[in-house]
């Protein structure tokens, strides 16, 4: 592959970010001394995405879906299409700061990383919404929220594990992607996929970073008003959080999640969160997909000859930080 960078950015009707986000995508590549290209994917927008990057930057390259896919199938197509080793998986919604790579290729000296994401702050302000992200469990579940970060700053100039990186802003080794096989479609079309790529990559013998000094911003989401909209977006979540459990946990702890569906069923009904329902429905009328992938992480797991458990991840973490103060 080609030494330089891809950025990468899956897009479904953000026009109206574009001329606070791209200018500051082009300045730090242009900072960055690296061979560059910016890609768009575009999945069907309805708005003038695609007439506004035709007229203000046709420097970039346009990937357009034939049909509306969803987030794991549009960063494939995008990260597919990249010409360079090194990927930056970007949102629409996020803007870089100028010297956004400047601490970021210092990780990929290490042969088994996999990618890097930075500290994502407000639009406008300098809260930290994304730090490291910290390897919960309640019970037999994953969480897949939860961040950390070292009390003295000066103990986070080398980086630290994360247990995933966040899809708006993963900087990536294109080749390793594609080995454990990108972005597991099933989750489309959107949420948990991130989560699910790290997990596999760590599983398979790589390792994700956070990079404190990296930062760029973020635009929070405006809130759903249409409640069933917010339920269609509770359900997709809820499913996908059924998948990354029956694909990677293993043993009795994956019976035991298994069980725990029941109780936690029960208390939908009888609080009226019909919603989960359905995700429990859609997740097991995927039995076979969920099948195949634990088939390919095994296939994976035999040719890399890595096959750690969640619980060997989560100890690698914690005794990277052991004796620190760690804010949660």
């Amino acid at each position: 592959m080609i030494t330089g960078i891809s950025v990468v950015i899956p897009n479904y009707n953000g026009v109206h970010l574009f001329k606070h986000t791209l200018p500051t995508v082009v300045e730090a590549l242009q900072n960055a001394g690296k061979p560059s290209e910016v890609i768009i994917v575009d999945d069907c927008s309805t708005d003038d995405s695609v007439a506004y990057l035709q007229q203000h930057y046709p420097e970039f390259r346009l990937v357009r879906n034939s049909v509306n896919s969803g987030f794991s199938v549009t960063a494939n197509n995008g990260i597919k299409a990249a010409k360079y080793d090194k990927v930056l998986l970007l949102n629409s919604d996020v803007k870089l700061t100028p010297d956004y790579f400047a601490s970021q290729y210092k990780y990929f000296d290490k042969p088994d990383t996999f990618g890097v994401m930075g500290r994502i702050i407000g639009w406008d302000d300098d809260k930290i919404q994304d730090g490291a992200k910290f390897p919960y469990y309640h019970g037999s579940k994953i969480k897949t929220s939860g961040n950390y970060l070292l009390k003295d700053e000066k103990q986070m100039q080398d980086g630290l594990y994360s247990m995933y990186l966040s899809g708006a802003n993963a900087f990536i080794d294109k080749e390793k992607f594609l080995l454990i096989g990108g972005f597991n479609e099933i989750f489309s079309p959107f949420y948990v996929e991130d989560y699910e790529l790290s997990l596999r990559a760590w599983r398979l013998g790589f390792k994700c970073y956070y990079d404190y000094n990296s930062v760029c911003r973020h635009q929070v989401s405006t809130s759903i008003k249409s409640k069933s909209k917010k339920k269609y977006v509770n359900t997709i979540y809820d499913r996908n959080k059924m998948f990354l459990h029956a694909i990677h946990l293993e043993g009795v702890q994956r019976l035991l999640w298994y069980l725990q569906l029941i109780p936690e069923s029960l208390v939908r009904i009888f609080t009226f969160r019909w919603h989960y329902l359905k995700s429990l429905a859609m997740f097991m009328g995927s039995a076979e997909l969920v099948k195949q992938s634990r088939h390919d992480f095994e296939s994976k797991a035999i040719l890399l000859k890595s096959r750690r458990s969640i619980a060997d991840i989560k100890a690698i973490i914690l005794s990277s930080i052991k004796g620190e103060k760690v804010i949660l």
